[in-house]
C-alpha cells in the first residue's frame, strides 16, 4: 500500500468526541506529500488533568480553534479516496465517528488500519509495542509524542516502513 492518509487526535477528556487536536499525513506513492494540523475547540469544552498531562493542551489552547466541521472541511479533500491509518485504530476511529456524531455529520464509512496490529504481527520482541517504540524500531525518531501531527507522521512513517507496496 502506497497511497494512504496517517490521522492521529488527541482528546480533551474521556470523551471519545473531544477531539481538541488533529494530525494528518498524506502519502501518495509511498511519498510524504501533504500534512495538516489543526487545534479544535472540543465538544465537551472541558480538559482532564490527565488529558493535559498526556499532550499539554489546555483550554486556553482551543478556546479560539476552530470547531470539528470547519476542520474536516479542510482535511476531507486532502483524503478523499484514501484509506485511513492509525496507530491503536480503535482509539482514532471511534474518536472520529464519535465527533461526527455530535456534530450530525454523515460519516463516510472510511477504511480504517492499524499500524499498532500491524506491528504486533511483523515486529516480534519488541519491549512494547507503543508509537514511539515501534516508531525507533522503523528507523523514525518521535521528537514530540502526544503532538498529533508529530504522532501522524510517525503512524505514516511505520505504515510505509511495514506495508511499502504490500496490501493491508
Amino acid at each position: 500500500m502506497t497511497d494512504f492518509a496517517a490521522i492521529d487526535f488527541e482528546t480533551a477528556n474521556e470523551q471519545r468526541c473531544s477531539v481538541c487536536s488533529v494530525g494528518v499525513v498524506v502519502v501518495r506513492g509511498g511519498e510524504f506529500v501533504d500534512s495538516y494540523y489543526s487545534l479544535i475547540r472540543p465538544e465537551p469544552e472541558y480538559y482532564t488533568y490527565w488529558n493535559t498531562r498526556v499532550h499539554g493542551l489546555t483550554l486556553a489552547d482551543t478556546a479560539r480553534a476552530p470547531l470539528f466541521p470547519q476542520v474536516w472541511q479542510e482535511i476531507a479533500p486532502r483524503i478523499e479516496g484514501l484509506p485511513l491509518v492509525a496507530h491503536n485504530k480503535p482509539f482514532d476511529e471511534s474518536c472520529l465517528k464519535a465527533v461526527f456524531r455530535v456534530y450530525c455529520m454523515d460519516y463516510p464509512d472510511y477504511s480504517f488500519f492499524c499500524t499498532l496490529q500491524a506491528a504486533r504481527r511483523c515486529l516480534k520482541g519488541l519491549p512494547n509495542y507503543q508509537l514511539h517504540t515501534v516508531a525507533a524500531c522503523c528507523g523514525y525518531e518521535l521528537e514530540r509524542h502526544h503532538n498529533a501531527l508529530a504522532d501522524a507522521e510517525a503512524c505514516a512513517w511505520i505504515a510505509r516502513k511495514l506495508y511499502g507496496g504490500h496490501e493491508l
